[in-house]
């Protein structure tokens, strides 16, 4: 192992690491705000929407990435859309993601029984004030741990970006193994790199996980 070697790539690193939570985190902001009007679509079955949502679904679910990244990147100039590739990178994840996040919101959305539901409107709240005082506590505290799965699944997904030429930590480590035949140096420093932004992550999200628990929430 050269550590010399490993040393003057640290610098190219932390900036392809930059980029790459970057765009995680929009793509993963994204992703949340459809998976939950999506859960929601799908939870009252909106006439219409509902059967959008759910192909959307399926069509997101059971394609790879790659594949979607490619019709984004290779596919849209064809019809005249023009996408630079962090704008591929960012709808590709938001795509693939929000449908994961559905699935997750929508699960914990259909834990909570209904017996509870009919008990706030029997008290007179609105159908808002059901959905922000009784279900949604519950059902977050129940999507949490796929909540969070989720989250490193996408942010694992950016390692297919290289594809659509974005200066991710995977092209960096392509690229200085290409120049320099130092596979184990470059590989070393990209799962280091992967661990430095999912483990605290992992982490966070575990404790938030328990003191909801703790809380009460989950029950």
């Amino acid at each position: 192992m050269d550590f010399k070697f490993i040393n003057d790539i640290i610098p190219l690193y932390v900036e392809a690491g930059k980029l790459t939570f970057r765009i995680a985190s929009i793509g993963i902001a994204g992703s949340v705000i459809v998976g939950f009007l999506c859960s929601l679509i799908r939870y009252y079955k909106i006439p219409v929407l509902n059967r959008i949502a759910g192909i959307y679904v399926e069509l997101s679910r059971n394609t790879p990435l790659l594949i979607q990244l490619f019709f984004l990147y290779f596919g849209l100039p064809k019809l005249g859309i023009m996408l630079s590739s962090e704008s591929c990178a960012v709808w590709g994840l938001i795509f693939l993601g929000g449908s994961y996040m559905s699935e997750a919101f929508r699960s914990g959305l259909e834990a909570v029984p209904n017996i509870q539901t009919e008990s706030g409107l029997s008290i007179g709240l609105t159908n808002f004030q059901v959905i922000r005082y009784i279900i949604m506590p519950q059902a977050v505290t129940i999507s949490v741990p796929a909540f969070l799965a989720n989250i490193i699944f996408l942010i694992k997904e950016t390692s297919v970006f290289s594809a659509v030429a974005l200066a991710d930590l995977m092209y960096v480590s392509k690229d200085l193994i290409g120049l320099y035949y130092k596979t184990d140096e470059a590989l070393f420093v990209l799962v280091v790199s992967y661990a430095v932004i999912l483990l605290p992550i992992s982490i966070v999200f575990t404790i938030a996980e328990r003191k909801l628990r703790y809380a009460g929430f989950g029950n």
